[in-house]
C-alpha cells in the first residue's frame, strides 16, 4: 500500500466553523484538493472562505482587519479626546455582532487542536509578560482580542494600528510603543501562504506581477497552454510591454500573425484562465480561495477550465476552494473531477434555513452520475 506523500496532505482536511461573521456552526466533514461550494446566493459561502483566510493567516489582526474592509464592515470610533477616527468594525467578525465578554468565533479542522479562536475580553483579562497593557493611558475603554492557535496565544488591542487612535492617544510614546509590540511580533505558528481571487477578474497589476513570478521559468508553458480551452493551440508566446509608471500590460504572440495581441483583446473567458493558471502557480503549498469561479468562463469551457484547476492544484500541492451558483459550473467540475483519477474533488451545497446551516456533501458517485446525467446539484 503506498504511503501518503507529505505533498498530497490538505491544509485542511475538513473545516468546523463556531460563531464567525453570519454562521453561528457549520460543520463540512470532507474538503478535496480542490472543493467547489454551490448554494443560492447569501446563504453564506463567501463568509466560508473568509473564515478559510482568517484560519491561514492563524487569526493575525491584518487580516482580520482586510476582512472587515472588504466588505465595507467600518466604524466611527471617539474617544474622549473628541477625536473622530474610521476602523474596521470588529463586531461584525463575531456571530450577531455580538462582542460582549467571552464571546469568540472558531475555525479550523474538527481536530481541534489546530483550531484558530479568537475571543473578545476587557483589558483588565488581558496579560502579556513582555508588554503589558498601559491601561491608565488609554481615555477611552479598551477591549482586546484573545488570539489562540495551537497552544500559542496573543493578546492584541481591538484596534489594529495608531490610526485608530486619537492623535492625543496616538503620540504617547507607551502607548504607540505597545501597540508596535502587540500587532507586529506575534508568538502565532506560522502562516499558511493564501490568495483570494473574484468576483472580479485579477487586476492588470497583479496579473503583471504573477507574470513576473513565472517568466523564463519551467512554469511558463503550463500557463501558455491554459489558454487552449479558449484559443487552442494558437498562443506561441507570452510576455508583457510598457514600464511601471504608465502601466504594464500581457500580450500574447499568435500564430500565423505578424504582431503581439493584447491578452484583454480574446474576451473575459482568457483572462479568467490566464488569471487562476498564474494564481495556482504562486499559491503553491497554500490556499486559493475563488469567490464567483464561474464569473467569465462560457458553459462550454467550464470542463476543461476545471481539469485545469485540479491538475495544476495537484501538481503545486495548493488546496483550491471556491465558490459558485451556476449549475454549468457545477456540471463542468463534476465532469472534470470525475475525469482526473488520483486528484481529490469534492462538491458541496451549502444550506441556510433562518440561522441554521448546514453542508451536504456529494460523493464522488453523485459526481459522476450528476455529469452523466445532468441532475440538479446546486
Amino acid at each position: 500500500m503506498d504511503q501518503e506523500r507529505p505533498e498530497d496532505r490538505l491544509h485542511l482536511p475538513d473545516l468546523s466553523i463556531t460563531g464567525f461573521r453570519g454562521i453561528a456552526s457549520l460543520s463540512i466533514k470532507r474538503l478535496g484538493r480542490v472543493t467547489l461550494l454551490a448554494g443560492r446566493n447569501s446563504v453564506g459561502k463567501t463568509t466560508v472562505l473568509d473564515a478559510v483566510r482568517v484560519y491561514a493567516a492563524r487569526g493575525r489582526p491584518s487580516v482580520l482587519s482586510d476582512v472587515l474592509k472588504s466588505h465595507e464592515e467600518v466604524a466611527a470610533v471617539t474617544y474622549h479626546s473628541d477625536s473622530e477616527k474610521i476602523g474596521p468594525h470588529l463586531e461584525a467578525l463575531f456571530h450577531g455582532r455580538d462582542a460582549s465578554e467571552e464571546t469568540f468565533f472558531s475555525i479550523g479542522p474538527d481536530n481541534g487542536r489546530d483550531q484558530v479562536s479568537v475571543e473578545a475580553i476587557p483589558p483588565d483579562k488581558a496579560t502579556r509578560p513582555h508588554h503589558p497593557c498601559p491601561a491608565p493611558f488609554f481615555v477611552a475603554p479598551v477591549r482586546m482580542l484573545k488570539i489562540v492557535c495551537r497552544d500559542k496565544e496573543e493578546i492584541v488591542p481591538w484596534f489594529f494600528s495608531p490610526y485608530a487612535l486619537s492623535t492625543k492617544m496616538a503620540k504617547s510614546r507607551r502607548v504607540y510603543q505597545y501597540i508596535v509590540a502587540t500587532t507586529t511580533d506575534y508568538d502565532l505558528p506560522a502562516t499558511i501562504d493564501c490568495r483570494s481571487m473574484g468576483p472580479a477578474l485579477l487586476s492588470k497589476d497583479q496579473v503583471v506581477a504573477f507574470w513576473d513570478d513565472v517568466a523564463l521559468t519551467d512554469d511558463e508553458e503550463w500557463v501558455v497552454n491554459s489558454l487552449q480551452p479558449v484559443l487552442g493551440d494558437q498562443v506561441q508566446r507570452i510576455g508583457t510591454i510598457g514600464d511601471n509608471s504608465n502601466g504594464r500590460r500581457v500580450i500574447v504572440r499568435i500564430r500565423e500573425q505578424a504582431f503581439p495581441v493584447p491578452l484583454d483583446s480574446f474576451g473575459d473567458g482568457a483572462l479568467r484562465l490566464f488569471g487562476t493558471a498564474l494564481a495556482l502557480i504562486n499559491s503553491r503549498d497554500g490556499f486559493l480561495l475563488i469567490d464567483e469561479v464561474e464569473n467569465g468562463i462560457h458553459h462550454t469551457v467550464q470542463r476543461d477550465y476545471w481539469r485545469m484547476v485540479l491538475e495544476t492544484a495537484h501538481i503545486n500541492n495548493v488546496q483550491v476552494l471556491a465558490t459558485t451558483h451556476s449549475y454549468d459550473c457545477v456540471r463542468g467540475f463534476a465532469q472534470a473531477a470525475t475525469e482526473c483519477e488520483g486528484i481529490d474533488g469534492a462538491l458541496v451545497r451549502i444550506e441556510r434555513r433562518d440561522k441554521e446551516m448546514w453542508a451536504v456533501e456529494y460523493s464522488e458517485k453523485d459526481l459522476r452520475i450528476a455529469a452523466e446525467q445532468r441532475i440538479e446539484v446546486r
